[in-house]
């Protein structure tokens, strides 16, 4: 059955490869924080595997008691090496676009720390309506209930677990390290493969004319 005509809902957005092309950024400033600790870090390896937490990925490269010191080093050195070599992901303008001119809400919510991840959406020109940060998988269902949403657009299968916590519609985008097959089996209500299919998809949405979620 149909669900009901929703006029304006507030859409939850992942950052790392939902929104923007984080990787050649990141990828930088792993390359720098190598060459200053003198710790060899597989860069090419790092970025594909973003989504988790940095505190996660660094702990293949340094024991456990350098972690919070060189999380603390990578954020400091992120502003300088990460930002102006990030791109939009294709659609991602569209899509937040698609959101705030139904009259909803487009709500960034992200594992990256969120002063970078709040650098990022000003660089790049993208003005969500909220950014928060520092939260990661099932953490990102409290703000997503805080902000009302009733969608979750993300690239990894942690997403879908954000979106399931706050009962929202998980849309899986398969531009990041999960495979659609992983993002469907993890339990994503839709998987498209960018966010250039999203308004369309969300026209039909806001219509009315999808099933609601099982």
């Amino acid at each position: 059955m149909a669900s009901a005509s929703i006029t304006a809902p507030t859409v939850g957005f992942d950052l790392d490869m939902t929104l923007i092309d984080s990787r050649p950024g990141i990828h930088a400033c792993w390359v720098e924080l190598s060459e200053r600790t003198g710790t060899y870090v597989d860069a090419d390896l790092v970025v594909t595997r973003l989504g988790p937490p940095l505190e996660e990925e660094m702990a293949y490269w340094f024991p456990a008691d350098r972690i919070p010191a060189m999380s603390g080093l990578y954020r400091e050195l992120y502003p300088s090496y990460a930002i102006t070599g990030t791109l939009a992901m294709p659609g991602a303008r569209e899509a937040i676009g698609a959101v705030q001119a139904a009259g909803g809400r487009a709500v960034v919510v992200t594992a990256k720390w969120e002063p970078n991840a709040k650098l990022h959406m000003e660089h790049l020109g993208m003005e969500p309506d909220a950014v928060i940060g520092n939260l990661w998988a099932e953490q990102k269902g409290a703000a997503l209930r805080d902000h009302g949403a009733s969608v979750y657009v993300g690239d990894h299968t942690g997403d879908v677990r954000g979106a399931r916590m706050a009962e929202a519609l998980s849309v899986a985008v398969s531009t990041g390290p999960c495979t659609a097959e992983e993002l469907s089996e993890a339990g994503a209500d839709v998987v498209l493969g960018d966010l250039t299919e999203f308004p369309g998809w969300f026209s039909d949405y806001r219509a009315g004319c999808l099933p609601a979620r099982a």
